[in-house]
């Protein structure tokens, strides 16, 4: 008898299928003596749609709202039937004894294995392969001690909560909207609380008033001081400030006390996802998704770093006597760094990571101990690797210890201060490469002191309004008030840039006039961040077994039915923002400008109008036969056709008459050029040459 194992991905199965020496390879599975490795392609199964319980929803209709099936279905994805159909035939095999569920160890790939063992009705026992990172050793040790699927269990029921929830909540509010206002108006339980911090930002900048204050510097002897009272280095009155420099200048200022501050600054933990997309944001522009991606090459296809969709920043007890292996797969790559703490046996200084009530599926992301080569890999799967490789290096070393210095000077009545850092002991910072200079100026100073105040400058400024976010922030924002998950919020934020409702300059998240007015539509309660938080801290209370999944899809269906409701029944008005002032030429109704994946593209305003066509047509090889320039192509209602505009000519793409590839067209102007056109009385058109060569035929 043999183990069918089910992988997420093709890439994956055949990592297991090697290590569990397989080697029959088949079209969908691969075989051995023990096992058989199949694999779906991400879901195969999906819940159904409003067509697959009644064939009048294909049209959506705000009078059909709210859908709400009373029992939600499954179906399997058309595209990728033919894996999912495999697998079915598979699990009839009389020699498997028993299914592996291999998928990706978190919510979404237990949720991709249960739909498909529901579907193919499995009836045999289920084990559960749960490993952080892919190496062949992970593998092994990870088949060694198989989980019982059923502790799993409330892990599946968590995500079919999120899953339908997003189907009810997303799906009908979207429709709604979409069908009231006749314009694409998506709306989902995480993506339009995330929209909303967004714009409560805009608003925040829009209403700020900037005010002009004051700061004072001056020369001290040799320091450099500034001006502070009770903390606070602004003035916003200027008569006060110049009254201040009149005052203080050419004046002796007296050292009146000196303080040291020893400082030790903890080591930084190591990354969780949320924490990567942020630093990978901050310092090389990355997106959330771009950063999602690359990381799952380093984990899938290079198997250098651990499992990526974890919201830990620890690591378990039991992984301490792994680390001298990691720093030598790592070594290669980073010899000045890793070599003396192979000296040291691999002793990780920074105890407090090893914290296994701090890990909940998954630990922190950290190297492997797989052999690193960084030829292999290119510019940004080295940048990120990086990362995580020095903030996991940064675990072997002391803590950063600094002593601050701070003079406080009295001129005239007023106070300056002085400050400076001195660096007792670099620690993990030495790992930045850069080198920190400690001045010395207050290190000679005594109290009581007198100084000349050799310069002073009252500087005019202006306050600055809160700048808009930057994937980073937002990331943080969404990890406070718990919306979507480590794993969804790359996905959430390209969601928000695909629907037109932000747009992304010079990294920052700007809102578009479709966002704005988006926002004002959607009810107060679905913008709120708390609900949605208060939503995913259920799932989490599921997943852990503390929840109770029917009675919270129960006030999930209540929620839908409240939300529809109010987008019936309000009195707001809508207007695209990407209305032009041209018509469609099929039904007379005003197009609208939309990004498409070609450029921008024109569509009619009318979503029961067909009509589409690019901003800029191409220009394609077609020859109008009038004035022999090149005919745009055009997408329309009837089909391809080709248009001359300046001649008014017209014609069916399907005209295979008239169609010439780029050589016959050479050809055909080469054989009937200018040599003979006196004598057939033809020109060196394309237009021409075709009358000739059917001239000819004849």
């Amino acid at each position: 008898m043999k183990q069918l194992i089910l992988a997420e991905k093709p890439s994956v199965a055949r990592d297991l299928a090697r290590v569990l020496g397989c080697k029959q390879q088949n079209k969908s599975y691969i075989e051995g003596p023990k096992h058989i490795v199949t694999w779906a392609l991400g879901h195969l199964v999906e819940l159904k749609m409003p067509e697959d319980y009644d064939k009048q929803y294909k049209q959506w209709r705000l009078e059909d709202l709210p859908i709400i099936p009373k029992h939600m279905g499954l179906k399997v994805i058309r595209q990728v039937s033919h894996q999912f159909r495999a697998i079915e035939q598979l699990a009839k095999r009389k020699d498997i004894s028993e299914l592996v569920i291999a998928t990706d160890a978190g919510r979404e790939g237990e949720l991709v294995a249960r739909w498909i063992m529901e579907k193919v009705r499995w009836q045999k026992p289920v084990k559960r392969l749960w490993i952080s990172s892919q190496t062949d050793k992970a593998i092994r040790d990870g088949f060694n001690q198989l989980k019982p699927a059923k502790q799993y269990d409330n892990l599946y029921q968590s995500a079919v909560c999120r899953s339908e929830a997003d189907w009810l909540i997303g799906l009908n509010v979207t429709r709604a909207l979409t069908t009231k206002y006749n314009d694409p108006l998506s709306a989902g339980r995480v993506q339009t609380p995330t929209l909303a911090m967004i714009l409560e930002r805009e608003q925040e900048i829009n209403s700020f008033q900037p005010k002009d204050f004051w700061t004072i510097d001056a020369t001290i002897g040799m320091l450099k001081a500034s001006w502070e009272h009770n903390g606070e280095k602004r003035l916003f009155d200027e008569k006060k400030a110049t009254d201040i420099v009149s005052k203080v200048k050419g004046q002796q200022a007296t050292v009146s006390s000196l303080q040291k501050k020893e400082k030790t600054e903890a080591h930084p933990m190591p990354y969780d996802l949320t924490e990567l997309q942020r630093d990978a944001n901050r310092r090389f522009g990355f997106s959330a998704k771009k950063t999602s991606s690359v990381l799952q090459k380093l984990y899938e296809q290079y198997k250098l770093v651990t499992y990526p969709r974890t919201d830990s920043r620890y690591l378990t007890k039991d992984m301490e006597n792994t680390m001298y292996d990691r720093l030598q797969g790592m070594s290669s790559g980073y010899r000045e760094e890793v070599q003396p703490l192979l000296k040291q046996k691999g002793n990780v200084v920074a105890k407090k990571v090893f914290n296994d009530s701090k890990v909940t599926d998954h630990h922190a992301i950290i190297p492997t101990d797989e052999p690193l080569h960084l030829g292999d890999l290119d510019n940004d799967e080295r940048k990120l690797y990086d990362l995580i490789a020095r903030r996991f290096l940064a675990l072997f070393y002391p803590a950063y210890r600094s002593e601050t210095l701070t003079a406080t000077l009295n001129v005239a009545g007023e106070t300056f201060m002085a400050r400076e850092t001195l660096v007792l002991d670099p620690g993990f910072k030495v790992l930045s490469g850069k080198e920190e200079e400690s001045p010395r100026a207050l290190a000679h100073l005594k109290e009581g002191q007198s100084l000349s105040v050799k310069e002073v400058n009252a500087e005019k400024k202006l306050t600055e309004p809160p700048s808009r976010f930057t994937e980073a922030d937002l990331l943080s924002r969404m990890e406070k008030y718990s919306l979507g998950t480590p794993a969804t919020r790359a996905d959430i934020i390209e969601r928000l840039l695909g629907s037109e409702v932000l747009d992304r300059k010079n990294n920052k998240l700007h809102p578009t006039p479709k966002g704005k007015q988006l926002i004002d539509l959607v009810n107060d309660e679905l913008k709120s961040p708390e609900l949605t938080a208060k939503w995913e801290q259920d799932l989490e209370a599921i997943a852990r077994g503390k929840g109770n999944p029917k009675e919270f899809l129960e006030n999930i269906r209540k929620q839908t039915k409240q939300l529809v409701m109010e987008i019936k029944t309000s009195s707001q008005e809508y207007r695209a923002h990407n209305l032009t002032g041209s018509k469609c030429p099929e039904c007379g109704k005003l197009l609208k400008e939309v990004k498409g994946r070609d450029g921008k593209v024109l569509v009619c305003s009318d979503r029961e109008c067909s009509y589409r066509r690019r901003k800029d047509p191409k220009l394609s090889n077609r020859r109008c036969p009038q004035c022999h320039k090149k005919m745009e192509l055009h997408n329309g209602k009837a089909g391809t056709y080709f248009q001359c505009k300046p001649c008014n000519v017209v014609e069916k793409a399907d005209d295979k008459k008239k169609k010439v590839t780029k050589r016959e067209e050479r050809q055909l102007l080469k054989k009937y050029s200018a040599n003979n056109k006196e004598d057939e009385g033809f020109g060196n058109s394309l237009a021409d040459a075709l009358k000739a060569a059917m001239k000819d035929k004849k």
